[in-house]
């Protein structure tokens, strides 16, 4: 006896659901994933260094970026990019919440511990284990200084341009975004108070990252290569900086700076004490001539009477 049509097409869109969600994908949005499947119309993934599942519709968290790549560099999945860079603390491998974002306390695995903000950069003195980090800073103003190098056209609309770019690669609401251009010098300042920051809206601490990285060759985005054109000409960056503002000050003391930089202080202290000295000496010693020259003019007229 043969199948009842209905059961047949009922069979038919199961078999074809089931493949839909067996079947991989790529992350568009994050390239240091793995275990992809369909769900629905997104891509979802195990970020590598966590077993956190992340959309690709939407940027992953700093937090998880940085544990994948610090558990990349652990098993050897790839080699150290062309342009790599580490800050002043260097990579550490972070405390991610069950959202993805950083935890405000951190550790490097010891005893020694630190504050940081919710672009997960430091903000307090490096401490032990019971420093006490009481909420996240957030991060609300970050500004990127870099230059462009020589061009064959003049970058015209380059503000607008650059804008554009952010708005539709990283997702970013253009309300965050300000641009300046003084030639050949561009600053990108992201806004982003957390009254401003809707759900739907990315993070301009993760925008920031995933630019730092496009810009460095070491994108994120897969199956996207990173350009921005300039009256088709591709604008070519350079010494990009990146500074972080939080809605708090940082906890920083004079232990922070190095001893090159405390050096510096201390001999132009030392030269400001120096000149102070100096100063006094030369008037004491003007003062006593001043007087003496005084008294030798009052005694003239008393010879000449004599």
């Amino acid at each position: 006896m043969g199948w009842p049509r209905g059961a047949l097409l009922l069979l038919v869109a199961l078999l074809a659901l089931a493949a839909t969600v067996c079947r991989g994908c790529t992350c568009e949005k994050n390239k240091r994933t793995q275990n992809c499947v369909v769900d629905g119309d997104d891509c979802r993934c195990v970020s590598i260094g966590s077993n956190m599942t992340v959309s690709c519709k939407t940027l992953t968290s700093k937090c998880l970026l940085m544990k994948a790549e610090v558990s990349a560099f652990k098993a050897g999945r790839r080699e150290k990019p062309k342009h790599a860079f580490v800050d002043n603390d260097g990579i550490y491998n972070p405390e991610c919440d069950s959202q993805g974002n950083f935890n405000a306390k951190q550790c490097n695995g010891t005893s020694t511990c630190w504050c940081v903000n919710s672009a997960g950069v430091r903000r307090t003195e490096k401490s032990d284990k019971n420093i006490s980090c009481s909420e996240v800073v957030r991060t609300s103003f970050i500004f990127i200084e870099m230059k462009h190098l020589e061009r064959n056209t003049a970058p015209e609309n380059l503000e607008k341009t650059i804008i554009d770019v952010l708005s539709q690669r990283y997702n970013l609401n253009r309300k965050h975004i300000n641009v300046t251009y003084e030639k050949p010098y561009i600053t990108i300042e992201l806004k982003q108070n957390t009254s401003d920051k809707l759900v739907s809206d990315a993070d301009i601490a993760d925008v920031a990252y995933y630019f730092e990285k496009d810009v460095k060759g070491d994108s994120l985005i897969a199956n996207d290569k990173f350009e921005i054109l300039v009256a088709g000409e591709p604008l070519q960056l350079e010494n990009t900086v990146i500074y972080y503002v939080d809605e708090k000050p940082p906890e920083f003391s004079m232990k922070r700076l190095t001893a090159g930089v405390i050096a510096v202080i201390v001999i132009v202290v030392l030269a400001i004490v120096a000149g102070i000295l100096v100063l006094i000496f030369t008037r004491r010693k003007r003062g006593k001539y001043e007087k003496a020259e005084v008294k030798e003019l009052n005694e003239i007229p008393r010879e000449l009477k004599s």
